[in-house]
C-alpha cells in the first residue's frame, strides 16, 4: 500500500507530518552498496534506522531497507527514484 498515491497527497502528508515532529535522526547501516550502472546512473541500497521524537516528546524507532536510483545531473548526484521499506507490524 502506498503512503502517498499522488503528489497532492505527498505534499499534504508531508506538511501534516512536519507539524508533529520535533526531531528525526536517520542512521545508515554498514551494508551501504553503490552499484554503478553508467557514468550517469547508480543503484544505491542500505539498511537504515530512524528515531523520531514528536512534539509531545514520545520517541519511536523504525528500521528498514532503502533502495534508489541515483542520477548525475547538473554537476551533482540526485535521487531519481527512491523506495523505503520497513517491516509490517504483526498486530
Amino acid at each position: 500500500q502506498m503512503a502517498f498515491p499522488n503528489s497532492a497527497a505527498a505534499q499534504e502528508g508531508t506538511r501534516k507530518f512536519a507539524q508533529t515532529i520535533r526531531h528525526i535522526e536517520l542512521t545508515w547501516g554498514e551494508d551501504l552498496r553503490v552499484d554503478p550502472l553508467s557514468n550517469e546512473f547508480a543503484v544505491v541500497a542500505a539498511s537504515w534506522s530512524e528515531i523520531q521524537v514528536d512534539t509531545a516528546g514520545h520517541s519511536v524507532t523504525e528500521t528498514g531497507y532503502f533502495t534508489g536510483l541515483a542520477e548525475y545531473r547538473e554537476r551533482r548526484w540526485q535521487f531519481r527514484d527512491a523506495h523505503w521499506s520497513s517491516p509490517v507490524s504483526s498486530h
